[in-house]
């Protein structure tokens, strides 16, 4: 059984893009985000390459400042069930974020034990693969998020690369499966709009697009929030 859908959520304000601001790394990044029309956050564990990782215990004190004003992804790269459902006791978000692609069997184990918790999918968009694989995952996610990453290199890039991918390709994944999808992969003040345009996702995810020097840059996030408003 899924849970409430991300639709049902109305933190976002009507007519606008939804919008996650990734690779948070900080309370003060967080309330940030917030005050600046973020509808998520994500907060990024242990990664074999990218971006953003900081340590669970902070993970879990900025998803507590924030709880009730977005929604909190905890992006994890395990593929097992035990350990993603012990990192979510552990973190206390709201969704999970699975950035790689979990063991078989793994999606009906964490709905079992994680009542309540949102399932987002990430697919990889290396090629016009991902479609028939985001059609398998959204049978059993609550939404797919499509990221410009490469699970099958030596070292996995997992997201954060700052890539954008055949945006072509999302869009018939979006025409394609019944949940939400968000896009993600190289967004900028400077390409949301476009992005949006082609796609058209229930929401947008971005992290290195609104950084500077590896800092959340206020002037980028409000360039950012009011080209998709």
């Amino acid at each position: 059984m899924r849970t409430e859908s991300f639709v049902d959520d109305d933190r976002a304000s009507p007519g606008t893009t939804r919008f996650k601001v990734c690779c948070i790394a900080s309370v003060d990044e967080a309330t940030m985000a917030v005050r600046h029309g973020a509808w998520a956050i994500g907060l990024v564990s242990a990664m074999p390459s990218g971006p953003g990782v900081i340590p669970e215990n902070a993970i879990a004190e900025i998803s507590a400042s924030v709880r009730s004003a977005v929604a909190t992804f905890l992006l994890t790269s395990s593929r097992d069930a035990g350990e993603i459902i012990a990192q979510q006791e552990r973190c206390g978000v709201d969704t999970i974020q699975l950035c790689d692609r979990p063991v078989p069997g793994a999606m009906n184990k964490l709905r079992a034990a994680l009542p309540g918790i949102r399932l987002v999918q990430v697919i990889h968009v290396v090629d016009e693969s991902a479609i028939e694989e985001a059609r398998h995952a959204a049978s059993v996610a609550d939404a797919l998020l499509l990221d410009s990453g490469n699970p099958h290199k030596a070292i996995k890039e997992l997201g954060g690369t700052g890539r954008t991918h055949d945006w072509s390709v999302s869009r018939r994944i979006r025409e394609t499966v019944d949940v939400p999808v968000f896009l993600a992969g190289g967004l900028t003040p400077e390409n949301i709009v476009d992005a949006v345009r082609q796609v058209r996702p229930f929401a947008v995810d971005v992290c290195s697009g609104l950084r500077t020097g590896g800092q959340l840059d206020e002037d980028k996030l409000v360039r950012f929030a009011r080209a998709i408003a």
